[in-house]
């Protein structure tokens, strides 16, 4: 379906109060169109809204644990207009811990006044299209309490922003629903006192797999890593070689009744916690489309360009599917697009060309060949500008993809270490806001005066670090 190409505003509903909704509804506030946004929780934040150990269970929405600290750096969390600068008396890490990007959030949500937009503690429960309409139906519901009265709606369009990691995703495994002893979803992982003493079997070799694991090696007796890898992950020799209570297997091939797990590679232990650490599936259980649009646990579609289903576009949309590197600023970028395409101001291809264009998507990627995590980080920030380009947003800077992929390189080569490690050698380059020349090194922004423009151009063999103070 289509909205008339004239200038219009939409009445449309937000599903989610996380980065994703926030930057949304303010985009769709800017281009005139009348927002409201539900939000389940009682704050906002989404996955930032951290759920303590005593309410870690598979129903809550976050899988933030207590010590999660960002992966990247603080200019690939931030909005284009609304810097992510450390605040005095706050986390002012380039690598902050997760409270501070809620915080953040909070901030921004206060200066572009979207808290009055938010209905808290309002469970989606339906979304439909009216077939005699085009509109949609919204049925939502008070959180409150156990009998809370149901709310039923009508938008002209449905923005879904909920997030992706919510459902843990299990693996199949030999022997899983005979083993007598706990086995847990990092979903539900907070803290790692519970684990004190114990046998730890953590299965995935993922970001949060190794950094849980890191940090269970504190208190737990053993812990072993298992991945699907015939040989050990680089990012894991450091660690294996350093801790001798840190081992790394295969894949678990069975799990015994006793509490043995038999690997892969021949080898077993007899483990107290299986960890999984095996990702999340999509789930938009709210959403009713009539079979238009397929989910399963690693992909939903068709979506074109990740956002459009094609025979309901454009009004139905989603922001943040894409989960191997996100950055705040394709978020922003997405909500644009959609904001402007409601209004008119932009137009689609014709749900033929969209489906096209996906099906062409699709053979590309069944051909390509695999790609390391460093291709895969340098393709999608070319994606991101490419996306951009149909709203008119601004590309990413060439320093922030430098940046960026120096840092994801150190995180496999020292992830123990690599957030607080700033030496290193990388091309100086400089921008200039309001007149004011501003240098930029490894990730962090320092004001100097720069007299000599020759210099900007110069390169530097090495750069001594850390310091935050700005250098004036």
């Amino acid at each position: 379906m289509a909205f008339d190409s004239v200038l219009s505003s939409k009445h449309v509903c937000v599903v989610g109060a996380g980065p994703t909704g926030l930057v949304s509804a303010r985009e769709l506030l800017r281009e005139g169109h009348s927002v409201v946004v539900l939000e389940q929780n009682h704050d906002l934040g989404g996955q930032w809204l951290y759920q303590d150990a005593a309410s870690a269970t598979a129903t809550v929405h976050s899988s933030v644990y207590a010590s999660l600290r960002l992966n990247a750096p603080r200019i690939y969390m931030e909005f284009t207009d609304f810097m992510f600068t450390p605040v005095e008396g706050r986390d002012t890490r380039n690598f902050p811990g997760h409270r501070e990007l809620f915080l953040y959030l909070k901030d921004f949500a206060r200066c572009f006044g979207l808290n009055e937009l938010i209905r808290f503690n309002t469970e989606v429960v339906h979304v439909g299209m009216a077939a005699a309409t085009g509109k949609w139906i919204v049925r939502s519901r008070d959180r409150r309490t156990d009998d809370g009265e149901f709310v039923e709606e009508i938008f002209d369009a449905v923005v879904i922003a909920t997030g992706h990691f919510s459902l843990p995703r299990l693996p199949k495994i030999k022997g899983m629903e005979e083993w007598k002893r706990k086995q847990l979803h990092s979903h539900v992982y907070r803290v790692p006192e519970p684990f004190q003493d114990e046998v730890v079997v953590v299965v995935g070799g993922s970001l949060s797999g190794s950094e849980i694991a890191l940090e269970l090696l504190h208190v737990a007796k053993e812990v072993h890593i298992s991945t699907k890898h015939s040989e050990i992950p680089h990012k894991f020799v450091k660690p294996v070689a350093k801790y001798a209570h840190l081992l790394w297997h295969q894949q678990i091939e069975l799990l015994c009744e006793d509490g043995t797990v038999l690997f892969a590679d021949g080898s077993s232990v007899v483990a107290d916690i299986i960890l999984y650490c095996t990702g999340y599936s999509y789930s938009f259980p709210f959403l009713d489309t009539k079979g238009v649009i397929h989910v399963d646990e690693n992909r939903i579609g068709p979506l074109y360009e990740h956002t459009f289903p094609p025979s309901l576009a454009p009004s139905l949309s989603f922001v943040g599917i894409p989960n191997k590197f996100i950055i705040f600023r394709f978020f922003e970028s997405q909500g644009r697009w959609i904001a402007q395409v409601l209004s008119g101001k932009r137009k689609l291809p014709s749900a033929d060309e969209m489906m096209k264009a996906i099906e062409e998507v699709e053979r590309h990627q069944e051909l390509e060949e695999p790609k390391n995590f460093i291709q895969v980080i340098a393709e999608l920030l070319e994606y991101y500008d490419r996306y951009g380009d149909q709203c008119d947003f601004p590309h990413l800077e060439d320093w922030r993809k430098e940046i960026s992929l120096k840092f994801f390189e150190n995180s496999i080569n020292n992830i123990e270490t690599f957030r607080d490690e700033y030496i290193i050698a990388i091309e100086l380059s400089c921008i200039e806001i309001s007149g004011k020349p501003i240098l930029i090194v490894s990730g962090h922004r320092y004001k100097i005066h720069i007299e000599d423009t020759r210099f900007i151009e110069s390169n530097v063999a090495a750069i001594i670090f850390p310091f935050e103070e700005d250098c004036m």
